[in-house]
């Protein structure tokens, strides 16, 4: 089945194989026909010539085939089903919407029937759950179900790694991991231990922090929505074009000595991190695969000081007795003319679809560090259980790998669909978005185990707080958190 649309697949490029030995879990799935579609493993599967064991590429037009080298046909992975599982997946998939989606679904049936697989995505458990679900699938030897897990970054996902719990992505040489859609977020550098990469995920990240503005307040006090836009795009978006006009939009519009419209709030730990990230700082970072202890470099600093300030000048003096999340309908209810946020707060599943004001969305504003906007990246990875076998682990990497290719006749191209459906304009897509899925980083702070970055640090800013005094209470602990994930 092929499209006039569809351009030629890429097939994957294959690395050298490094053996990896786990033990095995559940039954493997053989081909029907009796013949082994495994990855070579021994010197008897190559050609005594010396030639390249490398697939055989052939080119269709539309497509280009991957043929296994023993057989000179397609890779045969004997009707094999694989699971890609998450936490939010329904039972049926939606049907196709737009020439986008039909394009992809058509791309993805024909390297089922081409390949003789079967994959799906299917939501099982729960977001708490999902790192102890799979610590438990592996420790206890699996079942007969193929999964590439999607995993949350957490603290526990880290000693998994650390235990040897996930399949190395790098040993299976149907992937490679220079390859575009692994770089364009860079995740399995973050969970890359001792040579072997844990977890990885294709493709555009899910752009993370910005700030939401309402422009009806905006408009109010004097100031232009579009012209925050108009600062984004011309690269002078800063911390202090932010201030000023939180400055201008805070006012008691009644004159009766009480501020009606403040310039933000949020769960206040968001826009402390989203500073430190846009003042080119972090508070863990990683030197030559050694983790490293940054909460206290000087870039670290400045942006948790200018926070702290502006939790002082600008935020909304709540309620006594309100709630952590308050700040939500405060910036619904137009309390606030701003409200630093992720981006999925916006969306369909978000806080935001039934707000009344029209809101716009734009990169958190970069710091005086900086040379351009930054977010931390926080994908969510993709690993396969180390209880499979190498037979096993090589499929559903196999798989996994054509499932996640670009869609023919739509390479490169960031699918921008599911954000017309966000309650933001057409702007914030266009130039917010496609800016913050390519312009961000990874860090490490959610890799160190025991190291809680709730209640001992971000539940601690806030208009009352004294940085150094916040700093002087996680010092020693957080030190010898970084400490034991390094092996000291």
């Amino acid at each position: 089945m092929k499209s006039k649309m569809f351009k030629k697949l890429m097939a994957a490029s294959l690395a050298a194989v490094m053996t990896v030995s786990f033990a095995g879990c559940g039954e493997k799935t053989e081909p029907t026909d009796g013949s082994s579609s495994a990855a070579p493993t021994d010197s008897s599967a190559a050609p005594v010539d010396g030639s390249s064991s490398a697939p055989v590429e052939e080119d269709l037009g539309a497509y280009t085939i991957i043929n296994d080298p023993a057989t000179g046909k397609p890779y045969d992975l004997g009707g094999m089903e694989i699971i890609i599982r998450d936490w939010w997946s329904p039972e049926e998939a939606a049907e196709p919407n737009g020439a986008f989606e039909e394009a992809r679904a058509e791309y993805r049936e024909w390297i089922q029937e081409t390949y003789n697989f079967k994959i799906r995505e299917l939501g099982m458990g729960d977001w708490g759950s999902n790192p102890q679900d799979f610590v438990d699938y592996v420790t206890t030897d699996g079942d007969d179900v193929n999964y590439v897990f999607t995993l949350r970054a957490d603290p526990a996902i880290t000693s998994a790694m650390g235990n040897n719990l996930m399949y190395d992505w790098s040993s299976l040489d149907c992937i490679d991991l220079s390859e575009s859609k692994w770089q364009k977020n860079k995740l399995h550098e973050k969970y890359t231990f001792n040579g072997k990469v844990a977890a990885v995920n294709a493709g555009y990240p899910e752009p993370r922090c910005g700030i939401y503005f309402n422009k009806r307040l905006l408009t109010d006090a004097g100031i232009d929505p579009e012209s925050l836009y108009d600062l984004q795009a011309s690269g002078d978006w800063t911390w202090s074009a932010w201030t000023d006009m939180m400055a201008k939009v805070q006012r008691d519009i009644n004159n009766d000595g009480q501020i009606d419209v403040y310039g933000f709030d949020a769960n206040y730990g968001i826009p402390v991190s989203a500073a430190v990230a846009s003042n080119n700082s972090e508070y863990v970072g990683s030197n030559g695969g050694e983790f490293v202890y940054k909460f206290e470099d000087p870039a670290t600093v400045e942006a948790l000081e200018w926070m702290v300030e502006n939790f002082k000048n600008y935020a909304l003096v709540r309620p006594a007795d309100a709630q952590w999340d308050y700040y939500k309908e405060a910036f619904k209810n137009g309390q606030v003319a701003f409200m630093p946020d992720e981006a999925y707060c916006g969306g369909p599943n978000g806080f935001l679809m039934d707000m009344v004001d029209e809101i716009g969305f734009v990169a958190f504003p970069k710091g005086p560090q900086a040379s351009d906007y930054t977010n931390w990246w926080n994908d969510n990875l993709k690993a396969i259980p180390a209880c499979y076998d190498e037979d096993r682990a090589w499929k559903i990497a196999f798989a996994y790998n054509l499932w996640t290719e670009d869609t023919p006749g739509y390479e490169d191209e960031l699918d921008l669909s599911p954000y017309r459906n966000y309650n933001f304009d057409s702007r914030a897509v266009d130039e917010t978005i496609v800016m913050m899925s390519s312009k961000g980083s990874i860090t490490y702070h959610d890799s160190i185990p025991d190291l809680d970055m709730g209640a001992p640090f971000l539940w601690n800013f806030g208009s009352w707080t004294v940085v150094s005094e916040v700093l002087d209470g996680v010092r020693d602990s957080y030190k010898a958190y970084i400490d034991a994930a390094n092996g000291k």
